[in-house]
């Protein structure tokens, strides 16, 4: 076949060696960069060289279908003969095919179905770098299958980036598999940086700043200013485009101004692979990285960056992250300009930036949700993967928690094994969640309408604006946007493939039912009622996303609960907001947001969502501190969310006493009655631990927090509210920590009182445990030789001095220095203030008094 191709590319004087590495070894590695013809010259080449067909798998749709459509061009015949392709709902091949391009995917389903490939004689993986989860899993299943069942079928594995004796490690088998290089691009492509005039901060999971947007439009109008030929704009999403798109719209009299994604029909992608008669910019994702020529490209245009899913285990939820394109991917871009001539590429980032980028993108088995690829090793009979030639190993925790999906679906035992429903799931071709709902679900709804809804999300690309499921099956079935129609029907007659025939319900007879606004039937006789749109929708919904069930969490709102607890908010101007109930198709939750984005989601009532997530229901004897108080009520729970409770009459008294601890211990000791009592007790307790050591027990708020079920454990046995709380006797119960001995002894080392010279009992105030006062009048401490101690005489006690009219005049815990220097001084200051009350000339030999004199 490459005998009949006149054309020269710098791959060709390589494919001899190539087809002889094969020949001699089996395998190979064939690396060749962006634009020396190695997707188109190599599958010719192989399919010369053997007599059965060769299968060659392409990560991406857009791919499969140009990489058959340039080798059937360059063989001047059109695809479905020689050359034929076959991705998800479409096949353009048949018996005279020998070169067939394939997804990965697709080449994955044939491996489980024939795992010999009869009637193939070579395999290849093309753009092996991209390290997709289905171009692992063909890779690990190609290789293992040519070692135990074909060892006479030739594998090669294809790449741009220089990653290949890791390759040739994994499909070589005993010996690593021999590397054939081709040499550099026929055509050199300059590079021109062309970063912001000001830092832009890195998107992460928010929008792309508007700056860089506009940075993009302007790079592309100088781009057309400096150069000739087409555009080729690489933008991370379909939003990017769209707005770059209206950034460029006066342009649209002078070029054309294109799109090409994965979300368009595979006739618009061509449209975009079509040379035009006019000059072209076409706004692209990554769909156009590699083993496309966008035919006319002279000029990349890269706005450096990549948009790469997260999966956030603990919620089962993704999140589409914007993130920096790698230096390989950049490379892979750049030479999407040098297909056809020298070209040149502008990057929208400096030299300096480049240098920092990451060597390769991030294999998507290091974020991506593992259902299905879990399923797919089982199904192959290497559950977990072991003993397979995977690139690399699946993270543990994302396997686990997939395995944890899989056995819940009935889809593996206990030893992870598929299981007869398991492989039902996997002959649906899709993912495990969709697959179980297109199966239970078409008992309840009807096969048909089981695969249409199932089909509008397993191809995401059809559902178009809004978040209401329910609208936009209804949009497809009205057939409004031909395109995507054609592309649901073909997923929708695949899918109905894999369901076993069974009778359909009829669409009646029945009384129309206005139910949520939707017509639908209700039941005539004991039939089971045939549901209206959205309630059908919402039970399909809901037996793929249980966890994801959701009730708003007030009448009317837009935020909601969903089931599996994680909180969701509906988009501003949703048709949804006000529906109590909604079973949530898509969502996602960018890192640090206080709630999930509802993207897609459909109507369903209590009563569906009680029947579809009966795992999730549960009821619930809670005895807790909420709101401020004990609750002891009995709850029905569907997941997270509290259908109905009541109160226990009778709850548990250990329970109850645990929650009043909880209460203590979330709000304070302030929960309880300290009377002037027992907070003296408090603090005597605290100077003793103070003044005496550990012996004494700690008093602290912590300790006390702590220690609560030792010392208020009579009094909780009985409490069974907050209000009991605030009726115990603190004092005494703090009088349960003080063991005998030191409860004896606690009026001697730290008296409540202290009987002062005029015969007053004075109390002592310990609120500073290291220095006890005792505020007393200064008549009464006459004759007092020292100031009185405390703690077994450890410490004196600092005396607040007082006037007779009770204001202090002296602080002190020396007294017999205070009556030597310090009493002159306040005698001569206060005797005419207070000319009743007696100011001796000698207080330590003067009586002490209480009371005030006679007037003379």
């Amino acid at each position: 076949m490459l005998s009949e191709v006149a054309i020269d590319l710098p791959v060709r004087p390589v494919l001899p060696t190539l087809v002889a590495a094969l020949r001699s070894a089996g395998s190979a590695v064939l690396v060749a960069p962006p634009g020396t013809g190695k997707t188109t010259l190599a599958p010719l080449a192989v399919a010369e060289a053997v007599a059965g067909r060769v299968i060659v798998a392409q990560p991406r749709r857009v791919a499969a279908r140009a990489a058959a459509r340039r080798m059937a061009d360059l063989l001047g015949e059109p695809v479905g003969g020689r050359i034929g392709y076959a991705v998800r709902g479409e096949r353009r091949a048949g018996p005279r095919t020998r070169v067939e391009v394939v997804t990965t995917g697709l080449l994955v389903r044939r491996l489980h179905h024939d795992p010999e490939l009869a009637g193939v004689d070579a395999v290849l993986l093309d753009e092996i770098h991209e390290r997709q989860l289905d171009a692992d899993l063909a890779l690990a299943f190609s290789v293992e299958s040519r070692a135990a069942l074909r060892p006479e079928l030739w594998l090669l594995a294809m790449s741009a980036t220089p990653e290949a004796d890791r390759f040739a490690a994994l499909i070589g088998g005993p010996a690593p598999a021999p590397v054939v290089r081709a040499s550099s691009a026929l055509h050199p492509v300059t590079r021109i940086w062309a970063p912001p005039t000001r830092p832009v901060p890195p998107p992460g999971a928010g929008p792309v700043d508007r700056v860089l947007l506009d940075h993009v439009a302007a790079t592309v109008r100088r781009a057309l200013r400096e150069q000739d030929g087409d555009l080729l704009v690489f933008l991370p999403g379909v939003g990017e485009i769209t707005a770059v798109a209206g950034r460029l719209v006066d342009l649209r009299d002078s070029v054309d101004v294109l799109r090409l994604h994965g979300r368009q029909s595979g006739a618009e992608q061509d449209a975009a692979l079509r040379a035009g008669e006019r000059r072209r910019v076409v706004l692209a994702t990554a769909v156009a990285e590699s083993s496309l020529t966008v035919p006319g490209v002279r000029t990349v245009v890269d706005a450096g960056l990549s948009r790469v899913a997260r999966l956030d285990l603990a919620r089962g939820l993704g999140a589409l992250v914007t993130v920096p394109v790698s230096r390989a991917a950049a490379t892979q871009r750049a030479g999407r300009a040098g297909r056809e001539a020298s070209g040149q590429v502008y990057r929208c980032w400096s030299p300096g930036v480049h240098e920092r980028l990451p060597a390769q993108p991030e294999p998507e088995i290091a974020t991506a949700d593992l259902t299905g690829f879990a399923l797919e090793l089982a199904a192959w009979g290497a559950p977990g993967g072991a003993g397979l030639a995977l690139p690399d190993p699946p993270p543990a925790a994302a396997m686990a928690v997939a395995s944890e999906t899989l056995s819940a679906l009935g889809a593996i035992d206990a030893d992870g094994r598929i299981t007869e429903r398991g492989r039902a799931v996997v002959a649906a071709g899709a993912h495990p969640r969709l697959a179980r709902a297109l199966l239970d679900g078409a008992d309840r709804v009807g096969a048909d309408r089981a695969a249409q809804v199932m089909a509008l999300l397993a191809e995401s690309t059809v559902v178009g604006a809004g978040d209401d499921l329910a609208a936009a099956w209804r949009r497809l079935r009205a057939g409004t946007d031909p395109g995507a129609t054609a592309r649901w029907r073909a997923e929708v007659r695949r899918l109905r493939a894999a369901l076993p025939d069974r009778p359909q319900r009829p669409e009646g007879p029945g009384e129309p039912d206005e139910r949520n606004g939707r017509r639908g039937h209700r039941p005539v006789g004991d039939q089971q009622a045939w549901l209206p749109d959205d309630l059908a929708a919402g039970l399909l919904v809901g037996l793929a996303y249980p966890e994801r069930l959701a009730r708003a969490r007030r009448a009317g709102g837009s935020a909601y609960l969903m089931s599996g607890g994680t909180a969701a908010e509906l988009p501003p101007g949703s048709g949804l907001v006000g529906v109590e109930w909604l079973a949530i198709a898509v969502a996602d939750r960018a890192p640090g947001a206080p709630a999930a984005r509802i993207r897609l989601a459909a109507v369903i009532d209590e009563a569906t969502a009680r029947e579809v997530a009966g795992p999730l229901l549960r009821t619930q004897r809670e005895i807790g501190w909420s709101g401020g108080d004990v609750v002891a009520r009995e709850v029905l729970r569907l997941g997270a969310i509290g259908l109905t409770d009541r109160p226990l009459a009778r709850p548990d008294r250990d329970e109850v006493a645990a929650a009043l601890l909880t209460g203590l211990r979330d709000t304070g000791l302030d929960l309880l009655t300290w009377t002037p009592g027992a907070s003296a007790l408090r603090e005597r307790l605290a100077f003793c631990r103070y003044a005496l050591g550990d012996d004494w027990p700690d008093v602290s708020d912590e300790a006390l927090l702590a220690g609560a079920p030792h010392w208020l454990g009579p009094e909780l046995a009985h409490a069974r509210r907050r209000a009991d709380l605030a009726r115990i006797d603190v004092a005494g119960a703090l009088r349960r920590l003080l063991p005998w001995p030191l409860a004896g002894r606690l009026d001697e080392l730290a008296p409540e009182r202290i009987t002062v010279p005029s015969g007053s009992r004075i109390r002592v105030d310990y609120a500073d445990p290291t220095a006890p006062v005792l505020a007393v009048r200064l008549q009464e401490t006459f004759g007092w030789p020292e100031a009185p101690r405390v703690g077994g005489g450890r410490v004196p006690v600092l005396l607040h001095l007082l006037s007779p009219a009770g204001r202090p005049v002296a602080v002190t815990a020396d007294l017999a220095s205070f009556w030597r220097s310090g009493y002159r001084q306040v005698r001569a200051e206060l005797r005419g203030r207070y000319p009743r009350h007696p100011w001796p000339e000698d207080p330590t030999t003067a009586a002490p008094t209480r009371r005030a004199g006679r007037r003379s």
